[in-house]
């Protein structure tokens, strides 16, 4: 049997007491391995400040995980525990410690490497049979987007002069502001009781888990190839502490925001004071499709020496597709395998750029004073008087971020971004809030009654739960709307129009904002917005 692992007592030592007391003692607390084995459907055990919500299965494309999903009664963030297989009996548990990262796990951004460390820890874990992947909110270590992203704002503005670990010095903030205080709590309520064989590059990770009581048998590296938009980034990582055999790539070309960032301090809008607008930074943003967008300049830079029809020959073509698209723009269509394949043999060659040029997203964030939320913007373009904006209100799912079999919710974000580059100008206006803005908590729930048969559809779910249909705040993001594209006239991409008729709060917000839609993008046709 494995040890057991030492966990903490956080709270002030007991003085002894009498039998009848301790039965109260013990009446009031869980105890390990209670999220397991509890006594009724209903139980919700706590441990220190976390509280489990649900537990449901999550199918992905390297095997099924059981999702535990906790949340921290204090500061409110959630905590995933994507188990696979026997974690209880298991003589050691191959584990990841992830923190969340919305711009790579839902918005497709690639200046980092968080998207490949969540799905290659995953496949290892399924590779070796048994582990758990503990999931985090603690975006920008630990200090949420908003330090992040104004972060990015000052490392981009100085053309990564500054690093990221110098910018969080320069705002006040510790290098990392992570708490490992809920792993320890989730271990003990599902009864964890292996040692840790750790998927990290980072030291102080390791450190800070056993400070936590958890024993870590060993460490197992996740390094990832850098790309011109991460490579300092992850030189920045390699300087701190992490172990990065790859970051100094001296042969990865650094790749700039195609425009000037300019800093600025926090500030409320002046049309909608609610939100405090905290930062702006450049996010690339992976192709869809392997449909790369070039302007004229760029296409006969590329394709000056050899017409690009040479690239669309042969074999195995580089090149599937061009044409060109509004705004005097051209659209080519990559085969990234193939091009992969040539890059090996033709390293220098302008052709190989194709693989590393992304859709260039403005995002905007901001603070929300009245929900304690930030609210996240990514606008595409130069809007000029007569263009009509492309924009998409994107529903965000914490479940959405792995790598699920079931992508109907990632293919919407990557038809409305597509939408968005082919017509030219646009914004996504993302909602957090999972469940129909009942929250993440309220869609584990649904989950785990529907999957338990306890009840036979969401609707009846939501129903035990008392949340209505759809709760998500369209107002406030109304509002954002009409700050970032005034004139109030804009096309609007929805999934279908059965969903428009669904969402009766949504026509609603947009009749009370005087919002002019010309035009309805379904996601369900195939047309592409011109």
């Amino acid at each position: 049997m494995p040890s057991p692992v030492d966990l903490p007592d956080r709270t002030v030592p007991l003085a002894p007491i009498a039998d009848t007391l301790r039965l109260l003692v013990d009446q009031l607390l869980d105890p390990p391995g209670s999220v397991l084995r509890p006594e009724h459907h209903e139980d919700r055990p706590l441990r220190g400040t976390t509280l489990f919500l649900a537990r449901c299965t999550v199918e992905t494309h390297v095997g099924r995980f059981v999702a535990y999903v906790f949340q921290d009664v204090i500061h409110k963030g959630y905590v995933i525990a994507l188990a696979h297989g026997d974690i209880i009996g298991a003589s050691v548990l191959y584990t990841r410690i992830h923190s969340s990262c919305i711009t790579s796990e839902t918005l497709r951004g690639c200046d980092c490497d968080c998207v490949q460390q969540l799905e290659g820890a995953l496949k290892v874990i399924q590779e070796k049979g048994h582990g758990i992947l503990f999931y985090l909110m603690q975006e920008g270590r630990g200090v949420g987007y908003v330090g992040k992203a104004r972060d990015r704002m000052l490392v981009q503005s100085s053309h990564d002069q500054i690093s990221t670990f110098d910018a969080y010095r320069y705002m006040g903030l510790k290098k990392d502001h992570r708490c490992y205080d809920d792993v320890a709590d989730v271990c003990f309520l599902l009864g964890v009781r292996s040692p840790f064989i750790v998927l990290t590059n980072n030291p102080d990770k390791i450190s800070a888990l056993t400070a936590h009581g958890m024993k870590v048998a060993g460490t197992e590296s996740l390094e990832f190839e850098p790309s011109p938009f991460n490579v300092a980034y992850l030189a920045s990582k390699a300087d701190s502490g992490h172990v990065l055999t790859q970051a100094s790539a001296p042969h990865v070309k650094r790749a700039l925001p195609p425009e000037p960032v300019m800093p600025f301090r926090p500030h409320a809008l002046a049309d909608v004071q609610r939100f405090i607008y905290a930062a702006s930074y450049f996010l690339p943003v992976k192709p869809v499709d392997g449909e790369v967008i070039l302007s004229e300049e760029q296409f006969q830079s590329l394709f000056k020496t050899t017409p690009i029809e040479q690239f669309m020959e042969g074999e195995a073509p580089l090149v599937r597709d061009y044409y060109v698209i509004r705004g005097n723009r051209l659209m080519v269509k990559i085969n990234a395998e193939n091009i992969v394949q040539y890059k090996a043999l033709y390293p220098a060659s302008p052709v190989v750029d194709l693989l590393t040029t992304p859709y260039w997203f403005r995002v905007h964030v901001y603070f929300d004073i009245v929900t304690s939320q930030e609210a996240v913007v990514l606008t595409y373009g130069r809007p000029l008087l007569y263009d009509v904006a492309v924009v998409r209100i994107q529903s965000e799912s914490l479940f959405n971020r792995f790598p699920l079999l079931n992508v109907d919710n990632r293919v919407k974000f990557e038809r409305a971004v597509q939408n968005i580059v082919h017509y030219g100008v646009g914004g996504i206006f993302l909602l957090y809030f999972d469940g129909r803005g009942a929250g993440f908590g309220a869609h584990a729930a649904d989950r785990m009654m529907t999957e338990q048969k306890v009840t036979f559809s969401s609707d009846e779910a939501y129903k035990r739960l008392g949340v209505g249909y759809d709760s998500r705040d369209y107002d406030a993001i109304m509002r954002l709307i009409r700050h970032h594209y005034p004139s109030g006239k804009i096309q609007m991409v929805m999934n279908s129009p059965s969903s428009l008729v669904k969402k009766k709060e949504y026509a609603t917000a947009l009749n009370a904002h005087q919002i002019d839609v010309a035009k309805w993008i379904f996601l369900d046709d195939s047309a592409l917005s011109e």
